[in-house]
Order: C-alpha cells, then structure tokens, then sequence
C-alpha cells in the first residue's frame, strides 16, 4: 500500500512537471506592460513601443497559435533589446539602433571583451538566460490556439497601429535628436528599424542633416597678419575637466585644463566611451560624424577621398608642412590611408618612432611621457632646418579606460593621487587623475623645451579631450548627479601661444564649441585667411557654436546640401579615391 502510493506520487508529480503551464492571460499582459515601462522609462514614445510590441505579438502568433506564448515571447525580444541598448548606451552614451548590428562584426565585441570582460560577461549571462526564458515558454507555456481570421485580423491591426504611432512620433529625426537620452530604448530602437535608411543599400555615404535647397557661401576672409604660426594641435585620449563633476584639481591640472595665458572652454563631442576617430574627423573636416548614420563608426575607411575640404589640407595650401604622430601602429584601422587623402603628407606611427622609443615598452602602458616625447622630437627635429610653417596633429592614448589597473609608475604622483581620493573615494577616478597629472608635467616640460629651443618660432597650440571615459559613469552615481544628457559628451579644449604676441587669443574662459567648429576657431586665432567653406562654417557659431549636431539650424543643414552640390563631400556609392 505503502509503495502503491509512492509511485503514485511519482506520477503525479511527473504530470506535473510535464504539464503545460497554464498562465492567467491578464498575468501575462501585466508582464508585457512591465517590461514595456522597463524599456521606456517615460511616455513620451511609449505608444510606439506598444504598437510594435502589438506587432511582434501578431507575427508570433501565426508562429505559436496561442496568445500566451506570442506575448511572452514578444516581451522576451523587447527585454533582449533593452537590454543590449542599455549596454551600448552605459559604453557609448547612445542607444542601440538597427544599423549598429552590423558593428558586432567589425570588432565591437572583442573590443569590449578585452577593455571591459566583466560588463559583456554580465550580457551574454542576461543574454542566455533570455534564450533558456524563450525555450521555456515554448514548452511549458499554453493557451487556448487563436483561429487564423483572427490571427490576420490581429496583425492588420497591429500594422496600422505601429504606421500610425511612427508618424505620430515624428519620425527618425526625432529619435536621432533623443539619442543620447536615457529612456525610449525600445522606442527608439524600433524607429531605426522603420527608417528606410535602415534598409537602403549604399555603396556611399549619406548625411541625415541635410536641406534640399543650398547655402550661397560667405566671401574668403584675409589674413590678419602674414606671419604665420606653428601650429600643434595634441587630442589627448578620454580626458575630461573634473570640474564638470564638481571635482577640485590642483594648479598643475588647472594650468593644463585652462591656461591662463590662453583660451579654454567646454567642447561638446559626438562621442563616449570609445571612438576617438570619430572625434578626429569632426576636428579635420569640420563635421559632425554623427551626421552620417551608422557609417559614422567606419568614416576612415568608408571616407577616405570622400572629403576635400579639410584642415590639414587647407593648412598645406598655405604652405604648411603637416604631420600625424599617432600612439597607434600603422596597422591600426585605415588611419594612414585616410589622413593621407585629407592633406596629411607625412604620418609617423609608434611602429616608426626612431630609438630609443621601444614599441614594446610603450604599448605597456601607453604613457604620455614616452609618447608626447617621441611626437614633439620628431616635431622639433622638423622645424630645426626648415622655415616653414609646421602643423602637428598628436593622437594620445594613455588615459583610456579601464582603469582599473595602474599604468603610473609605482611611487610617482601617489600625492596626486591622494588628492584625487580625497575628493571622490573611487580607486578608478584617482587612477584617472594620476594619468592626467602625468601627462600634465609631460606637457609642461616638453612646452618649455620647444620654447626655450625656438624662441623665434611662434606657435599656436590647441588640445582638447576627444571623450569622456566610460568611467565617468561611476562618478555621476557617486555623486548621485542628476540626469544631464550632455554632460556625457562635454571634454575640454584649450589654446595658448609661444613665442608669439600675446593677444594673438583672448584670455579666460572661452564659448562653449563644439568639437565641429574647433579647426576653424583656430584658424581664426592663428590669424590665417579662411576660404569660402570655412568662413561659411565661421558663420554658423552664433547659431550652433555649442552642439553642431543637434543644431536643428536650417543655415547648417543648407551648408550640408552646398557642400555635397559643390563634390566637397562625396557621397556617390563609387569611392575615386585609390591606395
């Protein structure tokens, strides 16, 4: 009797397991609205994040039958885009659009797998358990089955619905204009995909901001003076001010953030996290990299010889000899090919540096003190024999992220970095600081040899923070700041002159600019003519100085339409330019 009635429970208990999961469809639905609020996060778009959640549901159910599944299963893909646009938005400051599957092919992945194992350990962990939720439900998951006329009656309506709540919305523009806010993953995600640029097959390039009507451009402005300057422009790798945080520094930072012989500000940039290059074409040809869409990743080798106005290439009308240094190997992405196209004629990379710059030993830590050493040697080797004016572009690497390891020789700048703990309790942040002290006393030696050295050679130096670090993050949660969707995006810029007049710049705090307008702000300053495009550019300050991107300036989007009319911007699918 005893055993009788132990197998029985054994049965029973393996009906159980086996049985079909009979869930409360108003269980479900509450599921669905709980994970469509946790994509949204606002109501702004919320009604084109249900209607494409009503069609996804519609297409499912021609798959499963059954309403229960198709909803959970709906609501399974909705949370896995969330959740990877919250990935990239915490690692970029921009949300995941459809045109960015295409990056998991082009090295993002193991990019992030080697800068930062733990973050995409944790996705493909969220990733998985989503796919055994998704078997899940297919197995143990039913409903009574939906006829056919109401299936296809469902998803008529669901395809009016999602047209109407898109239209509504106001299109992509306007989820391009909202994408660096935290909220609307879905939303925003699913506007991309209705974009027929999304889907529109190009062998070229296109720009979102665009008018159909052009920009007569403006008459080429003079020179103010004929003696020409060197010009040295250093973008110095994840460095942002402290001070935008709140955060105090000391005199040594102070005077490399804002001389106080010179001009600095707040420089809005397109990017965070990663992407230098992105930063590099908008200073080089005075665009924003955003205006191109999902190529805006691939400008470099998408771009080259696409672009025939640009600084570098102005600069050697001039008659300026130009050089890249870059703390990168020749290898490194199509840097050489394109710098060459944009008037970049000569380009010097860590594996061409002279001894005794030791590769090997540099690509330890990236340091500043060996890389801006090397770059202002071959510099000054350059000017040594030659009169002509010389224009130096130096792309630095060491303060990027993570920093969760010291890369400042042990016992050098533990005050500093004790200063910067003071502050803000945070191992990372102080490893930051530690890197910027560095690089701050690099550059004030190295600044006082080039003068010391030529001191008949005046000299126009501008440098700027290409992004943020991803680390930044950890202070706004530290300091528990309010949202602030541009903070993000905000480094620094600042110019100073040797051995020049002093009042070649203004002093003090500068106009906030955006990263777009820096080539031609220091032109200006350097009091060299500007020709038609760049007086044109010059012109649009006062109307989108600060965010050249997210301007809504109809004069921009009109400059736009010039520049691809006149074949300054190539935007044919077939590139002319060859190796």
């Amino acid at each position: 009797m005893c055993f009788a009635n132990v197998r029985l429970a054994i049965v029973d208990a393996k009906s159980f397991l086996w049985h079909p999961i009979e869930m409360s469809l108003a269980l479900i639905i509450l599921i669905a609205l709980a994970v469509l609020w946790l994509a949204e996060r606002s109501l702004e778009h919320l009604a084109l994040a249900a209607a494409a959640l009503c069609l996804c549901t519609a297409m499912l159910l021609f798959v499963v039958s059954d309403l229960e599944r198709a909803i959970l299963l709906s609501s399974i893909m909705a949370a896995a885009i969330f959740g990877a646009s919250r990935v990239k938005y915490n690692h970029s400051g921009i949300k995941l659009i459809a045109t960015d599957l295409p990056l998991a092919f082009a090295g993002t992945v193991p990019f992030l797998l080697v800068q930062y194992p733990l973050a995409l350990t944790a996705a493909l962990a969220g990733g998985i358990t989503l796919i055994l939720t998704a078997v899940a439900t297919l197995i143990y998951v039913r409903g009574p089955p939906v006829p056919i006329e109401l299936q296809l009656l469902f998803f008529g309506m669901a395809c009016i619905g999602l047209v109407a709540a898109y239209k509504a919305s106001g299109g992509s523009l306007t989820f391009q204009r909202n994408a660096a806010l935290r909220r609307c993953f879905l939303s925003s995600f699913i506007a991309s995909l209705l974009n027929p640029l999304s889907w529109r097959p190009s062998g070229g390039l296109a720009l979102s901001d665009i008018a159909k009507d052009p920009l007569p451009l403006m008459a080429a402005v003079p020179a103010r003076s004929l003696d020409y300057p060197d010009i040295i422009v250093i973008q110095h790798e994840s460095i942002f001010d402290p001070r935008l945080f709140g955060l105090p520094v000391e005199p040594i930072v102070e005077s490399f953030l804002s001389p106080k012989d010179g001009l600095h500000g707040s420089l809005n940039v397109d990017i965070f996290g990663g992407g230098s290059w992105q930063s590099e074409f908008s200073l080089l040809t005075g665009l924003s990299s955003a205006s191109f869409g999902s190529n805006a990743y691939f400008l470099f080798k998408r771009g080259a010889g696409r672009f025939h106005s640009s600084l570098p290439g102005t600069l050697s009308a001039l008659g300026y000899r130009t050089m890249l240094t870059s703390s990168c190997r020749r290898s490194f992405l199509s840097y050489d090919r394109f710098y060459r196209s944009i008037g970049i004629n000569e380009r010097l990379f860590t594996d061409d540096f002279e001894p005794p710059f030791d590769v090997d030993r540099f690509e330890a830590t990236n340091s500043d003190a060996l890389f801006l050493d090397a770059a202002l040697n071959a510099h000054m080797k350059g000017i040594a024999g030659d009169a002509s004016p010389r224009f130096l572009y130096a792309l630095t690497n060491f303060n990027h992220g993570p920093h969760n390891r010291n890369l400042v020789a042990p016992g050098r700048f533990e005050g500093e970095r004790a200063f910067a703990a003071a502050g803000l309790p945070d191992a990372h942040y102080a490893e930051y600081y530690a890197r910027l002290v560095e690089t701050a006393v690099t550059w004030n030696r190295l600044k006082s040899e080039l003068s010391s050295r030529f001191p008949k050679r005046p000299t126009l130096i501008v440098h700027y923070g290409d992004h943020q670090p991803v680390m930044t993050r950890r202070i706004e949660k530290k300091l528990k700041l309010g949202s602030d969707a541009r903070r993000q995006f905000r480094t620094f810029y600042a110019m100073e002159t040797l051995n020049d007049f002093p009042d070649r710049i203004p002093r003090g705090r500068g106009p906030d600019l955006d990263i777009a307008f820096l080539g031609t702000v220091a032109l200006q300053h350097a009091g060299l003519p500007l020709d038609e495009i760049f007086a044109t550019r010059a012109s649009l300050l006062e109307q989108c100085g600060g965010a050249y991107f997210a301007s809504s300036s109809e004069r921009k989007r009109r400059f736009h339409r010039t520049l691809v009319d006149l074949g300054v911007i190539d935007v044919a699918p077939a590139v002319r330019y060859q190796r």
